[in-house]
């Protein structure tokens, strides 16, 4: 079985080093960060398991590191630590994409059986690096730029094709416009018009049953778009 690794972003140091001793004790390897902006580039570039994310962080808190990662698309289970237990801070953090929520202090069985149950039902992993996927009925050649839905040739733009090779790519996450005009488009500054919702809702009618209702591209209100298929 394969070691899990977990980053742990807390600034206690005490704290942190009972977490990296205990969690090393029962099998995890683990990689600490001591703020939210060295936790922020550790979890967008490594491969990890899961991460343990404190709220009250230096630098950039906890909140807007769990909502950048999601906006990234970095689908990595999260379990946010606080030492506040308000209602209010967990609606946030589990709106901003987190799964769990632990409040400080707490045994560390509870911790550890939190982190088993995220493990069980961590997110399937992003797709293969090679150029096919299929979700449905629909198939997806990157390579050859072919795209078919239940057998039958779909015709699809260079522009349509790289937006769902960035929504695949990204499975799962909430992606702002302003990323998929930044990585589709490669716009520094966002234009003035419609031209993502025009772009998804092209792609929905060549790629959904009902466009209206799709099942892979859906819209996150407030955010943007998220492919699940």
């Amino acid at each position: 079985m394969t070691t899990p690794r977990v980053l742990l972003v807390e600034d206690e140091a005490g704290l942190r080093l009972t977490l990296t001793d205990r969690l090393a004790s029962e099998g995890y390897a683990v990689d600490a960060a001591v703020d939210g902006e060295a936790g922020l580039k550790r979890a967008t570039a490594g491969a990890y398991d899961l991460i343990l994310l404190d709220v009250m962080l230096p630098k950039i808190d906890g909140f807007a590191v769990c909502r950048q990662l999601r906006q990234r698309g970095v689908a990595t289970p999260i379990l946010m630590l606080t030492a506040r237990g308000q209602v209010v801070d967990k609606v946030v953090g589990l709106k901003l994409g987190a799964d769990d929520y632990l409040a400080k202090p707490f045994e560390m069985i509870e911790l550890t059986a939190r982190l088993e149950a995220l493990l069980r039902r961590a997110p399937a992993p992003a797709p293969p690096s090679g150029d096919t996927y299929r979700f449905g009925d629909v198939a997806v050649d990157f390579r050859r730029a072919e795209v078919t839905r239940g057998g039958r040739p779909v015709d699809l733009s260079a522009r349509e094709l790289k937006l769902l090779r960035h929504f695949i790519t990204h499975r799962g996450a909430a992606i702002t416009r302003e990323e998929l005009l930044a990585e589709v488009w490669g716009y520094d500054e966002t234009p003035l018009t419609r031209t993502v919702d025009v772009h998804v809702a092209g792609l929905r009618q060549k790629i959904e049953a009902n466009p209206k209702a799709p099942e892979y591209i859906l819209t996150v209100h407030g955010i943007g778009y998220k492919f699940v298929g």
